[in-house]
């Protein structure tokens, strides 16, 4: 994205298809990101946004409820093995996941208060690892493969007016 272009409508769309579409086809994580970075304007938490709703989503496509909840324990070991988080980047994604979560019960977290401190200019793709996790749990929760999960999520209307 070029430098001082606000994202619009039309690149969250763009984000929210390169993300399901490629994990229905079952692409790398880090090849997705190699392909989302285009649309991440610098100092900027887009298109992460855009990767909440859709974990957020995944959450209500599930059907996790404060009666019937979704475990989050070992959310990262469970439905991202195929990364080893350390330090700093364990809360980071602790606070996508979570944050996807109050997003699902009707709060709105403050994302630029938390990213402020991380000074690094990566919310964005732990907003992508928490999408992915939400997504493969749903698919695990419902006995389904994720890929079906991706294409119900894709046949919704996607991302919320800003």
């Amino acid at each position: 994205m070029p430098a001082g272009k606000s994202p619009t409508p039309q690149d969250a769309a763009t984000a929210r298809r390169i993300l399901l579409d490629g994990l229905a086809r079952n692409t790398e994580v880090a090849e997705l990101a190699g392909e989302l970075v285009a649309l991440h304007p610098r100092n900027n938490t887009f298109p992460g946004e855009v990767f909440l709703d859709v974990a957020a989503d995944a959450l209500d496509w599930c059907g996790a409820s404060r009666t019937d909840p979704l475990a989050l324990a070992q959310m990262r070991e469970r439905f991202l093995p195929e990364y080893a988080f350390r330090g700093r980047e364990n809360k980071k994604l602790q606070f996508a996941i979570l944050a996807a979560a109050a997003l699902r019960g009707g709060t709105e977290p403050d994302l630029l208060d938390e990213v402020r401190w991380w000074q690094t200019d990566d919310f964005w793709q732990y907003a992508l690892y928490a999408a992915v996790a939400y997504i493969r749990a749903a698919a695990q929760r419902a006995g389904v493969p994720a890929r079906q999960v991706c294409e119900e999520l894709a046949e919704r209307d996607g991302p919320r007016p800003g």
